[in-house]
């Protein structure tokens, strides 16, 4: 009777245990029917090699970060699967993350948007405080808005700080305010042109997140003007989640800046410090008085 009683509680640890959707029917996207066939007919420039350089890429990075917490960082790489989704998920020590190619493949996607997703997902295990309240067996797990901060705020700028970025930006059509925005705060070349190059990452999931609604009116200049009275642990609406992206890129605060598992003040932009530039937009985050 006791270690039917011990099984049963690990089958919903393990069923139960993750951020997003470890089927993928919601995950870092909301529940939807979309299908990318790895035999479609391809709209994006994704193929499995790039697939897998870019989660090798988060990997090196933050394997090292994982393993220092004493856990496992594991990939789950699903090329193969038509998913349009990614998801988080955790057992005891291990922070697996699980990426489809459904998604990678999808014509909205650019390559940086899916490492933007990737880092996303590793979010949900290191992006901090705020975390999912409510739920004891989630509570290892930052919140799908703290993912989206940490990913753009953290992650990307860690992976990608030293790619020649000027010259990668250069061949994207970049809104001026996008332009105007980092330039104003970042002082480097490399340093404004990787804001711009997270910022252009956010636009092209904004894209996709929208086209699940029907919203197609996403726009940096158009920020989302709710305010939630209690900090959101669900998906944001496209176009707050697209704010928060941009507000990540725009925080000037260095990825070596830590956040906290218990303060959402630490290692990053916010209001009680001053910060009027790359704080959480208050369409899900509530900040604490």
């Amino acid at each position: 009777m006791k270690n039917t009683l011990i099984i049963l509680l690990l089958s919903i640890f393990i069923s139960d245990s993750y951020a997003c959707d470890q089927h993928g029917n919601s995950g870092f996207l909301p529940e939807n029917d979309l299908q990318r066939p790895v035999n479609a007919k391809m709209k994006n420039t994704m193929t499995e090699e790039r697939f897998n350089e870019i989660i090798d890429q988060v990997d090196k990075h933050y394997a090292p970060v994982v393993q220092g917490r004493g856990g496992k960082l594991s990939w789950s790489r699903k090329w193969n699967d038509s998913t349009v989704n990614a998801s988080a998920q955790r057992f005891f020590s291990t922070y697996k993350v699980n990426m489809y190619g459904g998604l990678a493949r999808h014509e909205l996607v650019t390559d940086d948007a899916f490492a933007m997703v990737v880092c996303h997902e590793l979010g949900h295990h290191l992006g901090g405080a705020p975390k999912v309240r409510g739920n004891w067996l989630m509570k290892w797990a930052s919140n799908e808005g703290q993912s989206d901060y940490f990913a753009s705020l953290k992650c990307f700028r860690r992976v990608y700080e030293s790619d020649n970025n000027v010259e990668i930006i250069n061949k994207m059509n970049v809104p001026s305010i996008v332009k105007e925005r980092c330039e104003a705060n970042y002082t480097l070349p490399n340093d404004q042109a990787l804001c711009i190059r997270i910022s252009m990452a956010g636009k092209s999931l904004a894209a996709l997140l929208g086209s699940l609604r029907g919203t197609t009116d996403l726009e940096f200049e158009t920020p989302d003007t709710n305010e939630v009275t209690r900090t959101d642990d669900k998906h944001p609406a496209a176009q707050c989640r697209l704010d928060t992206y941009f507000q990540g890129a725009l925080c000037n605060i260095r990825h070596s800046e830590d956040v906290s598992a218990k303060d959402p003040l630490a290692g990053t932009c916010n209001r009680s410090q001053g910060h009027t530039e790359g704080n959480r937009p208050l369409c899900w985050y509530k900040p604490a008085k």
